[in-house]
């Protein structure tokens, strides 16, 4: 059995966009029920989310666009930064978790106390591009931990996969052109953010799926498209945005996956990681808005993840 880090931070439910919002405080909370009701959390190593500090934000992130982040978080009420994202009261700490769980996510695989891990954080992070927050997101998680294994711990080749519904605008951008980052990709095209498919740099492998895909099509462009990329590529070390909202049960959307779909392609991924990367593999939460799906989902995704 590998011994699987789940980090999380009760700060992150701190981050309320508003009543009726789909990126709600009750994702994670019908997360930690799942996992509990499926006996999960005997097996898994429970981790909180420390800050994530602007030194290891900066990597990515210009100071100016940090600070004014933060100023920009209301004492009271709601500031929105677009139409669909908004700052409450508890939003600059719960983003500063949520980042900081995939520091601490990178830090526990490469000093090998833990075989993998998963952040059970929010605010997502993958459509934060280096200078603008939207599509529900300010920090980008997975690139700020992916820029740590870069710069902290000397890694020379990290992979990203990301299987959310949208496509991750924001990682794109931020590691467009660095060979030391291979991002592979799907999402529902054309669909929010309506980008990913015009001349991607050569270390982007985008993969644009139409509404109603299922299972089948989505295992097919994971075989035949990511998975020579991956293992040509070699990654030391495997990042996943994993974004659950692809589901055929979330109506923010329209494909077709299942539970089973995210354990095989979890499965796929673990043995790449196991191939080239001694197995380190850091899993961090993007989307998923139906939240017994996404409960179900995530169980489904970390009991593969921890081999149970």
């Amino acid at each position: 059995m590998t011994t699987t880090a789940f980090i999380s931070h009760r700060d992150c439910a701190l981050h309320d966009m508003g009543t009726h919002h789909p990126e709600c405080p009750d994702r994670l909370g019908a997360i930690n029920d799942r996992l509990i009701a499926a006996g999960l959390d005997l097996y898994l190593s429970f981790h909180d989310a420390p800050l994530a500090t602007v030194e290891q934000l900066s990597r990515v992130h210009p100071p100016l666009y940090i600070k004014t982040l933060e100023m920009n978080a209301p004492e009271h009420g709601i500031h929105h930064v677009d139409p669909d994202t908004a700052m409450s009261p508890g939003t600059w700490k719960a983003a500063l978790r949520a980042a900081g769980a995939g520091i601490l996510a990178t830090d526990l695989v490469m000093k090998g106390e833990v075989g993998n891990a998963f952040c059970a954080v929010r605010p997502p992070g993958h459509h934060a591009e280096r200078a603008k927050a939207m599509g529900f997101c300010f920090f980008n998680n997975i690139a700020v931990a992916a820029a740590h294994a870069l710069e902290a711990w000397g890694i020379r080749r990290a992979a990203i996969i990301d299987f959310d519904v949208h496509h991750g605008n924001g990682t794109e951008q931020i590691f467009a052109g660095d060979d030391r980052i291979l991002m592979v990709s799907t999402f529902q095209h054309p669909f929010y953010p309506y980008c990913g498919t015009e001349n991607p740099a050569p270390n982007m492998c985008n993969v644009p799926l139409p509404a109603g895909t299922r299972g089948d099509g989505f295992r097919e462009v994971v075989t035949e498209v990511w998975m020579p990329r991956l293992r040509e590529f070699a990654p030391e070390i495997v990042f996943i945005s994993a974004g659950f909202d692809a589901h055929y049960e979330d109506d923010m959307a329209s494909l077709g996956l299942v539970e089973s779909d995210y354990a095989w392609v979890t499965e796929q991924l673990k043995r790449v990681a196991a191939e080239h990367a001694g197995g380190r593999i850091v899993s961090m939460l993007e989307g998923g808005y139906a939240l017994s799906a996404l409960a179900r989902s995530v169980t489904t995704h970390v009991k593969v993840l921890a081999d149970l």
